[in-house]
């Protein structure tokens, strides 16, 4: 409890709904008539943000009617997309009570209240009876947790049998080197717990996933990145929406020490596929 109790405090903003808001607003538009795609820049809390969310949704078999757990959820972005994009219906649980109600408010601001929904809970004890989903993700989550083992097994046992599992998460790929802080994860490493995708394969297989794909997406990183900066040098600086709007003042060295350490070699995003037994 005193990781999970850190991990709130380093999210926490105190009034994010207004600074969303507020930004959008800055962004020209319709606070009445706002579509999913209109949040994607601030409410995709991950590495290559929608794109990213894009690109592993085309590897998974989510069909329209489908219940599926948003492990982490954030602000619900991705929970969104799958509720937009493919007719599922997503429950998202997420440590940060503030995150939990922002993620609803903006579910009712573009219409999707009826496909989605969200709780604060704990992925180490997931509010949910056995077999409850047909599928589960978790982007940019496990850096946060220090039992992973745990952590899967709990996803093991709110999917039904054959459910699949997808991972996107910055996971170590060079040794040796430590990782520079402050990241958009973690203030310092007290609760930073980044591990190899060696380690998340044997952990999912022991708790009963047999591991059906894996990517680097390291080169996809580095651009996503090189377009950000050229962006901001183009506009004078960050635009009104984005996820700075979630860090606050910290965002920019949080940001290059992401970035550090991504070109450094230390970390790469990782997707890691995986079904139920």
């Amino acid at each position: 409890m005193e990781i999970e109790d850190s991990v709130v405090q380093h999210y926490a903003h105190g009034s994010l709904d207004q600074a969303i808001f507020g930004a959008l607003s800055a962004s020209g538009k319709d606070l009445a008539n706002l579509a999913p795609a209109d949040l994607a820049p601030v409410d995709e809390f991950h590495i290559g943000g929608r794109q990213a969310t894009a690109d592993l949704a085309a590897q998974l078999e989510f069909k329209p009617g489908w219940q599926l757990l948003d492990i982490g959820c954030g602000l619900g972005g991705a929970s969104r997309y799958f509720a937009h994009e493919r007719r599922c219906q997503v429950s998202g649980i997420d440590l940060t009570q503030e995150y939990v109600r922002t993620a609803e408010l903006l579910a009712r601001r573009v219409g999707l209240e009826s496909q989605v929904s969200y709780k604060q809970g704990s992925a180490l004890a997931i509010p949910f009876a056995p077999h409850a989903f047909d599928g589960a993700y978790m982007l940019h989550v496990g850096m946060n947790v220090q039992d992973k083992g745990r952590l899967f097994a709990e996803v093991h046992r709110v999917l039904k049998p054959g459910g699949l599992f997808a991972v996107y998460d910055v996971m170590r790929e060079g040794s040796g080197d430590d990782l520079s802080f402050p990241v958009p994860w973690a203030s310092s490493p007290d609760t930073s717990f980044v591990e190899s995708a060696a380690t998340y394969r044997r952990l999912l297989e022991s708790a009963g996933f047999a591991v059906q794909k894996e990517r680097s997406r390291r080169d996809f990183a580095i651009e996503f990145f090189r377009q950000l900066r050229a962006r901001a040098a183009e506009g004078g600086g960050p635009p009104p929406l984005g996820l700075h709007n979630l860090m606050g003042p910290s965002a920019p060295g949080k940001v290059m020490n992401m970035i550090d350490n991504l070109e450094r070699g230390l970390i790469a995003p990782t997707e890691i596929i995986s079904r139920a037994l």
